[in-house]
């Protein structure tokens, strides 16, 4: 796979049936290795290994229903009262960035009502906070550590 604008991080790999896969921690079994997997995986060690977050507080490709279709996000953070931090949104690394995908993540994120939302390519990342108030999203350097939030944990 295609080395990725992450630090280096070691993953559980394995052939199946001519089939790469890798384990994912959060749902606790081997998924296929594609692109947008290996860009996932990465957030997920990212969030967990440098971030700090933990992976109890994970959610991976959960479903939600916008304008009576049926959506899936690529990973969300939960706080301890289950509702959303952090809203993150995964493209393989060959997809660029675009204003689409700024406003896909935004659709999704009116239903969640995250405070953060995250789009990468795994070369790509692009971090906000989201001001409800003001109705607009605040770029920000990078995903706040979990010991920056853990107020807004509870």
């Amino acid at each position: 796979m295609q080395q990725l604008n992450f630090p280096p991080f070691k993953f559980k790999l394995r052939s199946l049936n001519n089939r790469q896969e890798i384990y994912d921690p959060v749902r606790h079994k081997y998924i296929a290795l594609t692109p947008e997997e290996w860009v996932r995986q990465h957030l997920i060690a990212y969030l967990t290994e440098i971030k700090g977050y933990p992976v109890s507080l994970i959610g991976v490709e959960k479903q939600l229903v916008l304008n009576k279709q049926l959506k899936r996000f690529d990973l969300v953070v939960f706080k301890r009262n289950a509702s959303p931090l952090l809203l993150v949104e995964c493209k393989a690394p060959g997809i660029g960035i675009t204003e689409k995908a700024f406003d896909q993540a935004a659709r999704y994120n009116m239903l969640l009502k995250a405070d953060y939302f995250f789009i990468s390519n795994g070369l790509e990342h692009y971090t906000c906070r989201i001001d409800y108030e003001s109705k607009q999203y605040i770029f920000i350097e990078d995903i706040p550590a979990f010991d920056e939030v853990r107020n807004l944990i509870v």
